[in-house]
Formats: structure tokens, C-alpha cells, sequence
């Protein structure tokens, strides 16, 4: 079998891109938004206090084994560099994660406000009427 043949048998058997059944609604309660950004904060807290115990260390080593005409010191320094480098990474990443659920938490909560405001007044205009 060609590879387009096998291809278009997999795309035919598969339905990508398509609108749930009506009934199959996907939601998340607030309070599971909450949580995830909760421990968003928390790792991020742990990994800013913790993540980078080892880097000072690390730096002392590599140029003692650079000093000493080893190798593996300038090996050790690159490593100390790409842990700073994708703990700073990591860090932001879960600083945005947390804020983000954040916001959308509140922004739901304010567009919830804003559509029960909504429909209260269309409910009063249709008495009124």
C-alpha cells in the first residue's frame, strides 16, 4: 500500500476538526480552573526557591575543571547554562499558566454578571411591555 493510499484510508477513518454531537458539551467548573492555577503558583514558587540551588556549585566546578585542563569543565559550564537558561523558561511558563487561569476565572465570572444583568432587563422590558 502507497503511503497516500494508507493516508486517505486513515483520514477516512478518522473525523478531524468536526462539531460535537448536540449534547456533547465540553466545560470546566471554575473551581477545576482555580485548582490548576493554584498549582501553577506553587510550582512556580518551588522551582524560583528551589530550581537553582545547585547553580553556584555547578559554576565552581566547571571552571575548577577548567583550570585544571579537564574537559568536561567546559561539558559542566554548558549544562549550568542550560538549566538557567530552561529554569528561567519554566518559571515564566507556569507564571503564565497561573496568570492566565486567573484571568479567565474572572472573566467568566464577569461575563456571567454581565449576561444575568442582560437577561433580568430583557425579562423587566418584557413585562413592561
Amino acid at each position: 500500500m502507497s503511503f497516500e493510499q494508507e493516508w486517505s484510508s486513515a483520514r477516512a477513518s478518522v473525523r478531524l476538526n468536526h462539531v460535537p454531537a448536540a449534547g456533547a458539551d465540553l466545560s470546566i467548573a471554575n473551581d477545576d480552573l482555580g485548582a490548576v492555577g493554584s498549582d501553577a503558583y506553587v510550582l512556580h514558587e518551588r522551582l524560583s526557591r528551589d530550581g537553582d540551588h545547585a547553580r553556584a556549585a555547578t559554576f565552581e566546578a566547571s571552571i575548577a575543571l577548567t583550570n585544571r585542563n579537564f574537559t568536561s569543565g567546559a561539558a559542566l559550564l554548558k549544562v549550568h547554562d542550560r538549566w538557567s537558561c530552561q529554569l528561567k523558561v519554566l518559571v515564566a511558563a507556569c507564571a503564565n499558566i497561573s496568570n492566565h487561569l486567573d484571568h479567565t476565572v474572572a472573566s467568566h465570572a464577569n461575563e456571567e454578571a454581565d449576561l444575568v444583568a442582560t437577561l433580568s432587563a430583557s425579562k423587566v422590558s418584557e413585562y413592561l411591555k
